[in-house]
């Protein structure tokens, strides 16, 4: 069984509460460092586009194309991501000993 916050984190019998809210925060991070990466990604996607046309957004839209990215990248995350989470989470979890 998978918790519902935190995908993919299948509490222990045998875990303590401290170990299970490490666990969490350890899961939580690593879909976090996911979605910072894919917004990179993302953004490296508009680099070169030109906002001056006469259909474009100016500056404005070239001054909230970080939400835009921001916004995609976690959606992209919140529906499974790309596989990053995944090892990142494991290998945060052997460096607590926590494996």
């Amino acid at each position: 069984m998978t918790s519902a916050a935190t995908p993919g984190i299948v509490p222990s019998p045998l875990a303590t509460p401290a170990e299970t809210v490490q666990r969490r925060r350890i899961a939580e991070a690593a879909q976090n460092f996911e979605t910072s990466f894919l917004s990179v990604m993302i953004g490296q996607m508009f680099t070169g586009l030109d906002t001056d046309g006469a259909f474009s957004g100016g500056s404005g839209e070239a001054a909230f194309r970080s939400f835009l990215t921001d916004a995609v990248a976690r959606q992209i995350t919140k529906s499974g991501g790309v596989g990053l989470s995944a090892p990142v989470q494991a290998e945060m979890l052997k460096l607590q000993g926590l494996s």
